[in-house]
């Protein structure tokens, strides 16, 4: 990976020197049908233009190939050899006009980086797609790989006759001996340039819009799969959520799409969950249901749509100049996915999950040592890569939904719509995009941008409430608070909920805990008093940052803390009860609050949780208290507690109800005791049956791991499993299975597949890793803590960085949570002190968890049992 890195330095240098006029790609796949070493590469020949300002300049294009035919700089052939290192071209007496024109083989990637080639174990068909973010076209042509040179783009595939071939711009005429030529692009940056191709299954449909000035714009849209996915293929659905959002941006964009035709293709072992690359979006099958899901899954994959269509004009149409402002894209796109999920599509209640989940996310990386400000400072490709994380999406995202708050909706659309237009194909950074909301809003954003974009940490609120002998509220204060280590106080806009119990009459006279005031406040400094307030009755639970407007964590005062053990199920409205949730997550991860109380809030008050995203996140995040929070010698009881609880919420729950789901999955990722496997055993084999719970092949799958972890699917069960379902995705849950089970010999083959050779795709390393970090398998796994630390550099080194991040972070030994782990941990930072500075990061966040663990079990060790 090293001679693989780019500085920012570097990108400045060249972009000072260069303009690109344009990119003529011509690649040659038809070696993907063939086998053996004639399968490793394709043919890459591209013709790329440019200017240089100062003649007699040297410079140097990027190209990873294992091999170059010839390099031709400005009609002089140049020797291979003396100018290609294997990641870089040098470029020596640039002339003002340069044409540069590069024949190489280029190799198929296995890892989801750059040209991807996958072999359907169902039916032996190839498929092909491209993923470049940040850096990884260098992968399959030759070119100047940063944001900020961009170009038209003129692509020529030539493939089997059979195939399907897409690309950013659409096919221009009938392909002819199996070549394919796209129309040229607009000018975009090398990173979204896009090529797809393969026996897809392919579903169109069209896009019409009429505007206000009588123009009419048609986008032809198409949606595709795999073959063997076509039968689970709800394109309808992805159709009307597309449509909806290109309703919705046009509504509040006034920039009509710029990008021609919008394909969007699902394909296989994809390392993200999508990518905007303009004209030909790329997302997970595993966006594809091939069983039943919950709605939170739909309503997932609606928001990832909506995101990647933002990026259109967000990224796409203006992009930022270095990777320092990728927030300028991943934050709004964030925003903007939820901000038209609501808006435009039946998932009205976005924020919700975006309360709950997302920001759950930006809460943990803020909190890490390696958080950084929005806006980061990004040196290299390798802290690029890394720099995709709660930060940058979520943290941002909640940021600018903030500031939607401080200069209003209507300011924020509209500096929207003049940073298209002024900016449009062009490169920006944070200064372009605060001018033209400064304009907009009538508002100075420096001191707001310093505050929320430019340094990092997160800060708590918490209430402060004194009462009078009437029980009348005499002052109520909001305390802010922030670690020593980033001490900002930040500038808040919240709403202060305050509420009690009532007897809700239409939902049958049950008790409810009821919002019955509300104030709306701007915080700043250490306390801030909420007048508005005082003299109310007194309330059974303040709220602090009700209705989620801030990014803060949220605190309780005693009282209100004291409400929610008892009666956290009686708050009725949902977005209160998320908020809730969310930050009694937070006092646990904190050590503020036992892993004990928060499984036991769970147990009882998750089964009347009515959002299913919110509640499969509470699934999540018990399993993660129970593994990682709890003390070690109440483990074992608090998990049969939490597995009856789920049984139980499981049989209570209404037949083939999304909730049903849920709780079956819950249950068995907990299962442990003898008759929990046997009930999953006998769902398995016909032998026991739950009312309106279809036993689908992807639950079967799931059902199976616990049983392989526990010894009892062996390989014989797992193989005829697979029998079943011999598929793509069936081979991906039979690896995980396989190295599930707890055997010596298992983890070792297992270990050795991922740590010692290549031979896995990605997919199947992620799987591989997911079946061998077996958390009830301590000591099984013991003896690989220090063989970890003794292959991370070597891996770091000989491996692509997203095969590299993944087993560095996957075989972290998080199951350890003990001190010999830390100090392993800190023994290898301390030796390291060289090592890549992006590998260091990853295990010191790795490090943070496990430290945070130790403290969380400690205070649960503390806890005595509640009364």
């Amino acid at each position: 990976m090293p001679g693989e890195n780019l500085s920012r330095d570097e990108a400045r240098e060249r972009g000072r020197l260069l303009s690109v006029d344009a990119y003529d790609v011509q690649l040659d796949v038809r070696s993907a049908v063939a086998s053996g070493a004639d399968a490793e590469t394709f043919r890459s020949r591209t013709t790329l233009r440019f200017s240089c300002a100062e003649p007699g300049a040297s410079t140097f294009a990027d190209l990873l190939a294992p091999s170059v035919t010839s390099v031709t700089l400005n009609g002089h052939e140049l020797d291979p050899a003396a100018v290609f290192d294997g990641t870089r071209i040098t470029l020596d007496g640039l002339a003002a006009e340069n044409t540069l024109v590069v024949d190489a083989r280029c190799a198929y990637s296995r890892t989801g980086e750059g040209l991807h080639r996958f072999v359907d174990p169902e039916d032996g068909e190839v498929y092909l797609y491209t993923q470049y973010e940040p850096a990884d076209s260098r992968r399959v042509f030759a070119n100047f790989e940063q944001p900020d040179l961009k170009a038209p783009f003129t692509f020529e595939v030539t493939a089997p006759e059979c195939w399907r071939v897409l690309s950013n711009g659409a096919q221009e005429g009938e392909a002819e001996g199996g070549r394919h030529r796209f129309a040229t692009t607009q000018p975009i940056s090398t990173y979204i340039t896009a090529v797809v191709a393969g026996p897809y299954h392919y579903v169109s449909d069209s896009y019409r819009r009429t505007f206000e000035d009588g123009t009419e714009l048609e986008i032809p849209l198409g949606a595709l799969c795999r073959k063997g996915l076509a039968r689970h293929f709800d394109a309808d659905d992805i159709f009307t959520v597309t449509k909806q959002g290109l309703d919705f941006f046009h509504d509040h964009f006034d920039f009509p799409y710029p990008f021609g035709k919008y394909d969007q293709a699902f394909v296989p072992e994809y390392n993200l969950g999508a990518m905007e690359n303009p004209g030909c979006v790329t997302f997970r099958e595993e966006f594809i249901f091939r069983g039943k899901v919950t709605e939170a899954s739909y309503e997932n994959r609606a928001n990832v749509i909506l995101h990647e269509m933002a990026h259109m004009w967000f990224g796409d149409l203006v992009t930022m100049q270095w990777w320092d402002d990728l927030w300028l894209k991943e934050s709004y796109a964030d925003f903007m996915g939820a901000f038209a999920l609501v808006g435009a599509t039946r998932f009205t209640d976005g924020w919700i999950t975006f309360a709950n989940r997302r920001k759950s996310w930006a809460y943990r990386a803020d909190q890490l040592p390696s958080t950084h400000p929005v806006t980061a400072d990004i040196r290299d490709l390798e802290d690029a890569k890394l720099n995709f994380d709660g930060i940058t999406y979520a943290k941002g995202a909640a940021v600018l939904k903030q500031l939607v708050a401080y200069v209003g909706q209507d300011a924020f659309l509209e500096g929207a719509r003049r940073y298209f237009k002024r900016h449009a194909y062009g490169n920006t950074r944070l200064k372009d995009l605060l001018a033209v909301l400064e304009e907009t809003s009538g508002r100075d954003l420096a001191a707001w941008s310093r505050a929320w974009l430019e340094t990092a940490g997160v800060n708590s609120l918490t209430p402060q409430v004194t009462y009078d002998a009437q029980d009348r509220i005499t002052e109520l204060s909001i305390l802010q608070e922030a670690a020593p280590s980033y001490p900002q106080l930040r500038p808040h806009r919240v709403a202060v909920g305050l509420y009690r119990r009532q007897t809700v009459f239409s939902e049958g006279g049950d008790p409810a805990l009821v919002r019955y005031a509300r104030a709306e406040v701007d915080v700043s400094g250490p306390r801030t008093a909420v007048p508005e307030l005082a003299g109310l009755e007194r309330p059974e639970l303040v709220l602090v940052n009700d209705e989620d407007l801030t990014y803060a964590k949220v605190r309780f005062d005693e009282g209100s803390l004291a409400t929610l053990r008892a009666r956290l199920g009686e708050l009725t409205d949902p977005m209160a009860r998320a908020v809730c949730w969310a930050a009694l997550w937070g006092m646990t991860r904190d050590g503020l609050m036992p892993a004990r109380d928060y499984l036991d809030l769970v147990r009882r008050f998750a089964g009347r949780e009515t959002d299913i995203g919110v509640l499969q996140s509470l699934h999540a995040q018990a399993q993660t208290a129970l593994e990682q929070y709890s003390a070690p010698d109440r483990r074992e009881q608090a998990a049969r507690e939490l597995a009856e609880g789920a049984l139980r919420e499981l049989r209570l729950a209404d037949p083939g109800s999304g909730h049903q789901l849920a709780w079956a999955r819950h249950f068995i990722a907990l299962a442990g005791t003898p008759a929990d496997l046997q009930l999953l055993t006998g769902l398995l084999d016909g032998t026991a049956k739950i009312d309106g719970l279809d036993v689908d092949q992807e639950l079967r799958w799931t059902a199976l791991e616990p049983l392989a972890a526990h010894g009892i699917a062996d390989e014989s069960v797992i193989a005829a499993e697979l029998a079943r379902d011999n598929t793509a995705s069936g081979r991906r849950h039979q690896v995980r299975c396989l190295a599930a089970r707890p055997s010596a010999e298992v983890k070792e083959q297992a270990w050795a597949r991922v740590v010692e050779s290549d031979v896995l795709s990605n997919a199947l390393v992620e799987a591989t890793i997911a079946g061998f970090a077996q958390f009830g398998q301590r000591e099984l796994l013991a003896p690989y803590l220090p063989r970890y630390f003794a292959a991370i550099e070597r891996v770091w080194r000989e491996r692509s960085i997203e095969i590299g991040m993944e087993v560095v972070r996957g075989l972290f030994p998080a199951w350890l949570v003990e001190q010999a782990t830390l100090d392993a941990a800190d023994g290898w930072l301390d030796g390291q002190a060289q090592a890549a500075p992006a590998l260091r990061r990853l295990v010191l966040e790795k490090r943070d968890d496990l430290a945070r663990a130790r403290r969380a079990q400690a205070c649960d060790e503390a806890a005595g049992p509640r009364p």
